[in-house]
């Protein structure tokens, strides 16, 4: 569309999406035998019709670069205030405040993934996850 364009105004358009200089992100996609991992967890913690699915987004993540190496599950926090009606800013605007309420829960929901992820992927126990990799980060 745009070398097009150009040529309709006498000009002259190239594109370049820098793939030698810069990687493209690619998606990120959480690991489905997780999900139901993380589901427990957030019940257990959160409690039980706390987790909503979410649409996939359009935005990028480099999240991605890690889930190359090991399985992974990425997910968001919810950050609303009671008293807010339900209005949040995005993340990247000059309005947005943190809802500092929610850290303690974010702190123990992560805390609980990791502890969970060790006790039940020892070494010695069958890992579906890795394919029977053990690896260091784990």
């Amino acid at each position: 569309v745009i070398v097009r364009q150009a040529a309709v105004q006498r000009c002259n358009a190239t594109v370049d999406f820098l793939t030698d200089e810069k990687p493209l992100f690619p998606p990120t996609v959480n690991n489905p035998d997780l999900h139901p991992f993380f589901q427990r967890a957030a019940d257990d913690v959160l409690g039980t019709g706390k987790v909503h699915d979410m649409q996939p987004l359009m935005g990028s993540e480099d999240f991605s670069f890690y889930q190359d190496a090991v399985p992974g599950y990425f997910f968001f926090l919810g950050m609303v205030p009671e008293s807010s009606q339900g209005n949040l800013e995005t993340v990247h605007s000059q309005y947005f405040q943190v809802n500092e309420d929610v850290l303690p829960y974010g702190a123990a929901l992560h805390a609980s993934l990791a502890t969970r992820f060790i006790l039940e992927h020892q070494k010695g126990k069958s890992d579906s996850l890795t394919g029977g990799r053990h690896r260091d980060e784990l």
